[in-house]
């Protein structure tokens, strides 16, 4: 079974592969080439990092991704996601603490694949993936106000609060040329879908924008005149090398970079599932991803996911095998190779306005409101990873945001459970003559000297304590002769509960009570007796119904004498 999970996609769909498949493929491929160009280089820089590092990342990463991947449709790549975190990294720790945690980040994300935990990363709550989403956009949005304006300011803060004060002070240095090169990019991106051409957008805003720069020699800032030549050629493999000390304090970027990477891949996996009417193997997918980020920064390249964006264009193009992943990858090399040096003279202004169109689309701002709407614990985590992320750091808002939503679940959890005490007549509902014997009257009756709690519901860490506390507050003071507590609508119990019943087990013997279970069911029966708790309450305590229970009661009170 875990050799056909850890079987790649393209082995599955290669049997039976066609001429007419591949001629689909090849198209698709080419297109989304032609897509991940522009953004490949737009990424790169908004990262902080030359752009052809983004280019080298979408060939080596793209290539590996679609050859080893889980999906038969994931594009993978450099994506907006990792804007925020690599830029920080590599203000930090430069270029190479950035390989150093990317490679760490692949090591993680191949033992997650390995270990079969590619389902349970899908549970991170949707809040979170909303909130750091929308908080990566609005940075990305904001790191390309300077070039979108043309502003010239030096130097732009680290801080989001920091940069607006910036724009806001220096508002009167905008450039004119800049602002008409970058008002007709978000022109051509925003109407050219509506010519249903196959035509990306994004390509034909570059092109048009980087001739019309050169014809009209504006003064525009371009790729070259900030970063100078483009490096065209993939490089040698090189692994960088870094102190112990810097790699220990590398490991929390890692990490944020591997989960971010696995959550982005899994989610564009599963919403190609959606489209094509697959399914994707997700530990195979992490395995690739894990691959793939080894082999990008020893290439020169920067942290990979699957891109979505990518993935939908590959998918509505016909593509439908990890062959046109593979052919987008070869085509981005075969471009850098031979067109590489001219990528130099598109203007700064026009990746500014491709990427303020991802950072759009990538806020998925109306998702963003409608939870907004949700119940008030999914909005206290929305908001606040919302805000950490901008204010403060992705990596501290993707850990504060699971952990609140971890704390918030489990006391939802809790509130779901509840323990209530049985004072009244009541049928024995696991009798199954309870309906008739309700008809005609006859209910059981709790003895004197007998109280009877009712749990309802998974008995955890999160519902013990109020289990506790139902259980004193319902004594008043006043000690039973038998407790019987009826758990037939608890589905599990964890060790707290174990220790929850443990405890009032042994106050009950201290103060001459005893105690019955009835109506525990098969898994927290065998989670019981492997913690002893069988042992310590005697097997014969244990009864299948209530009606057996209020006769086990009664037998023991009229053994010491008590009425029943």
């Amino acid at each position: 079974m875990r050799r056909v999970v850890l079987l790649p996609k393209l082995f599955s769909t290669l049997p039976g592969y066609t001429r007419a498949q591949f001629v689909a493929d090849l198209n698709a491929g080419v297109i989304v080439g032609i897509v991940a160009l522009p953004l490949a280089i737009a990424f790169a820089i908004a990262s902080g990092v030359p752009p052809e590092r983004g280019l080298y990342t979408a060939i080596v990463a793209g290539f590996l991704i679609s050859l080893l991947g889980g999906s038969r449709v994931q594009i993978g790549g450099p994506t907006g996601a990792f804007v925020v975190i690599v830029y920080g990294i590599v203000q930090q720790y430069g270029y190479d603490g950035l390989a150093i945690a990317t490679l760490m980040a692949g090591v993680m994300l191949i033992a997650l694949g390995l270990a079969g935990l590619g389902g349970v990363i899908k549970f991170i709550p949707h809040p979170v993936t909303t909130g750091f989403t929308a908080g990566i956009a609005l940075i990305i949005f904001t790191s390309q106000i300077k070039d979108l304006l043309g502003l010239q300011v030096g130097t732009l803060p680290a801080t989001f609060l920091g940069k607006w004060h910036t724009y806001f002070t220096h508002a009167f240095a905008v450039s004119l040329p800049v602002v008409a090169v970058s008002a007709l990019t978000l022109a051509i991106l925003l109407a050219w879908p509506r010519f249903r051409t196959r035509v990306p957008g994004p390509f034909v805003a570059l092109v048009v924008t980087t001739i019309m720069v050169q014809v009209l020699r504006l003064p525009v800032e371009t790729i070259g005149s900030r970063f100078g030549e483009i490096h065209a050629a993939l490089p040698f493999p090189h692994i960088p090398s870094i102190g112990w000390d810097d790699m220990g304090r590398l490991v929390q970027p890692a990490f944020t970079i591997a989960l971010l990477g696995g959550i982005e891949s899994l989610l564009s996996a599963v919403v190609a599932d959606g489209m094509i009417g697959s399914q994707h193997r997700s530990n195979m997918e992490l395995v690739a991803q894990g691959v793939a980020n080894i082999a990008s920064p020893i290439f020169g390249g920067i942290p990979a996911t699957g891109a979505l964006a990518r993935t939908a264009t590959n998918v509505r193009n016909g593509g439908r095998t990890p062959v046109a992943g593979m052919v987008h990858a070869l085509f981005v090399l075969l471009v850098m190779l031979f067109f590489g040096k001219w990528a130099a003279l598109i203007p700064m202004a026009t990746l500014a306005g491709i990427l303020v169109v991802v950072a759009y689309h990538m806020s998925e701002w109306r998702t963003f409101r409608g939870e907004l709407r949700s119940p008030r614990s999914d909005v206290v985590v929305l908001v606040t990873t919302f805000l950490l992320t901008v204010l403060v750091d992705l990596t501290v808002a993707v850990e504060v945001g699971i952990v609140l939503a971890a704390f918030l679940f489990m006391k939802r959890m809790s509130e779901v459970t509840n323990v209530r005490m049985i004072t009244d007549e009541m049928s024995d509902e696991e009798d199954p003559h309870a309906e008739a014997a309700r008809a005609r009257g006859r209910q059981l009756v709790v003895p004197r000297g007998v109280q009877v709690y009712d749990v309802n519901g998974p008995f955890f860490f999160g519902a013990a304590e109020s289990f506790k506390e139902a259980m004193l507050a319902g004594s008043g003071g006043a000690v039973a002769g038998v407790l019987i507590i009826r758990m037939r609508q608890v589905p599990t119990i964890d060790a707290t509960g174990i220790s929850a019943l443990r405890d009032v087990i042994h106050r009950s013997a201290r103060e001459g009570t005893a105690v019955i279970l009835c109506g525990v069911d098969a898994e927290p029966r065998n989670t019981m007796e492997r913690a002893g708790l069988v042992a310590d309450l005697g097997p014969d305590r244990f009864v299948p119904t209530y009606r057996e229970a209020l006769a086990l009661a009664s037998g023991l009170l009229a053994q010491r004498g008590q009425v029943a």
